[in-house]
């Protein structure tokens, strides 16, 4: 899969992951797929086992892209994911083989307020 197909499919995945399609969203998995959630120490596998993981919640959830890069097997996604109107922020390292993913792992980052120590030195965004 060339490097244009792999994002589109990313496109594809993050999509249907924000408009609950969860069959769509889960297309990108091969079957021996592995998920890591660092934060809580949990690892799923299989993608029939990250798809049931993803329905059991019972969160009204979003997802809105801020950017994807990558190259070749090894593919990161940015993304602000609100759970009942609770923004958190996410990075998603996804790696590739033979064009689906075998490995993820994410990383959640909850928002925090700016320093006033750095006032100064930074401009606001987002």
């Amino acid at each position: 899969m060339d490097d244009q197909a792999t994002l589109t499919a990313l496109r594809r995945h993050w999509d249907a992951s924000d408009a609950n399609d969860f069959e769509a969203e889960h297309d990108i998995y091969r079957e021996d797929a592995v998920l890591d959630y660092p934060q809580s120490g949990e690892r799923i596998r299989g993608r029939r086992n990250i798809q049931q993981s993803r329905f059991a919640q019972p969160n009204r959830k979003r997802f809105t892209v801020r950017r994807m890069i990558g190259r070749g097997d090894l593919w990161v996604s940015e993304f602000v994911l609100t759970y009942d109107g609770v923004p958190s922020y996410v990075v998603s390292i996804m790696e590739f083989r033979d064009g689906m993913v075998a490995h993820e792992t994410q990383y959640f980052s909850d928002r925090f307020d700016p320093s006033p120590t750095r006032a100064h030195l930074v401009e606001r965004v987002g």
